[in-house]
């Protein structure tokens, strides 16, 4: 099928998939009067990395499960794995750290809660954010 079909059925923009090319991520299984076309594996391929970018997946991290040897597609998978369980733990902390400000009966949290303005001394004297208790700021 042609570029236009295909991104019409993937949801995808034409220049996506002229990214993809670009990039040699999809190459189109032939190309027919300068057209490209692109049979069952590349819209496999096209639907992989519409599903991969959808969920915040990398596009090396995807060219990689494409394209690499399993060594290196699981050590560029479990790279992202752990910045990804990184990102979790800081939008758990706060997750937290907003809970705690909403449930504070004060007007002004960063001003008047006991708790918030601790943790505000706590940092102000030098300590990391990082080593800030994670259930309570």
């Amino acid at each position: 099928m042609g570029i236009g079909e295909a991104a019409e059925r993937l949801g995808m923009r034409t220049s996506a998939l002229r990214y993809y090319d670009e990039r040699g991520l999809v190459r189109p299984a032939l190309r027919r009067g300068g057209r490209r076309m692109y049979g069952p594996e590349e819209l496999r391929r096209l639907a992989f990395l519409k599903i991969a970018q959808s969920l915040g997946i990398r596009l090396d991290a995807a060219a990689a499960v494409l394209d690499e040897p399993g060594r290196r597609w699981h050590r560029v998978l479990w790279e992202q794995a752990v910045e990804l369980d990184q990102l979790i733990a800081r939008a758990e902390a706060a997750k937290r750290f907003l809970d705690h400000a909403l449930a504070c009966p004060s007007e002004h949290p960063a001003r008047d809660c006991p708790d918030l303005t601790a943790a505000l001394d706590r940092v102000v004297a030098g300590l990391p954010v990082e080593q800030l208790d994670p259930d309570r700021p």
